[in-house]
């Protein structure tokens, strides 16, 4: 089946922005359009696998890869997700091998599943998912896995509304089990004793992306190397909508 995703118009990459700029998606941040991409992906002409659609084009660059992002989260807040990639026979092309342009490190609420926030399907995200999207030595191997071995172009740390993680570790009351082994990879990096959520929330996705730029030799490479780009956001339960975080 074909991708129903944007096609370039006569006047080039301005219409899709045009068109998002119209639903103020404030997802999209200010400059941060890869106007050089090819837009959401497009099928252009590429030979089909047998028996199956043909591959959706990697994103151009690291900038085209978050615009891809950005703009799957647009399409999930408007309403108007294309769902693309989530049949039987796509599963099936990837049985050999994987190929996702993106990476999340997103967190294991039940409440922010990736692939349907970004409006994506199998095969294009690479998502790691634990309390506190925070970045332990095992986070950060599976990510440098995906930066070596599958060329994501994109890591992007997911932080959500009302963490509950983060709010146990800017709270810092006893807790059963094994759960406070969580609050020595968040409170580091919030202040607590400002009782903001949701200040700490975007503080947790800055100081965890900083970990990942800074402790990892193959995540680091990759960003001089102008291979790869680093980005944070908070989901919103309301709305849906991913808000970029500035990283420091």
């Amino acid at each position: 089946m074909r991708d129903k995703r944007r096609v370039h118009t006569n006047d080039g990459d301005q219409a899709p922005v045009r068109a998002l700029r119209r639903r103020e998606l404030l997802f999209l941040g200010a400059g941060a359009l890869a106007l050089s991409a090819r837009p959401a992906r497009a099928l252009a002409g590429e030979s089909a696998p047998a028996g199956g659609a043909p591959a959706p084009v990697p994103p151009a660059n690291p900038p085209a890869a978050l615009e891809e992002l950005r703009a799957g989260n647009a399409r999930f807040v408007a309403g108007e997700v294309l769902q693309p990639r989530r049949e039987l026979e796509r599963l099936r092309q990837l049985g050999e091998g994987q190929k996702p342009y993106a990476a999340i490190l997103g967190c294991a609420d039940s409440r922010v599943p990736v692939e349907i926030v970004f409006d994506e399907g199998f095969g294009d995200l690479f998502v790691v998912r634990v309390a506190g999207n925070v970045a332990t030595a095992v986070e950060i191997a599976s990510l440098e896995f995906a930066v070596a071995a599958l060329g994501v172009q994109v890591i992007l740390v997911l932080g959500h509304g009302n963490c509950g993680a983060v709010k146990a570790a800017l709270a810092g009351k006893a807790v059963p089990g094994q759960i406070s082994t969580l609050f020595q990879h968040i409170a580091p990096g919030i202040d607590r004793a400002n009782p903001d959520v949701a200040a700490a929330i975007a503080a947790n996705v800055r100081f965890q992306a900083r970990k990942l730029r800074d402790s990892s030799p193959v995540i680091g490479a990759a960003l001089r190397d102008g291979t790869l780009t680093l980005a944070g956001g908070v989901f919103d339960l309301a709305s849906g909508r991913v808000t970029p975080v500035e990283l420091a």
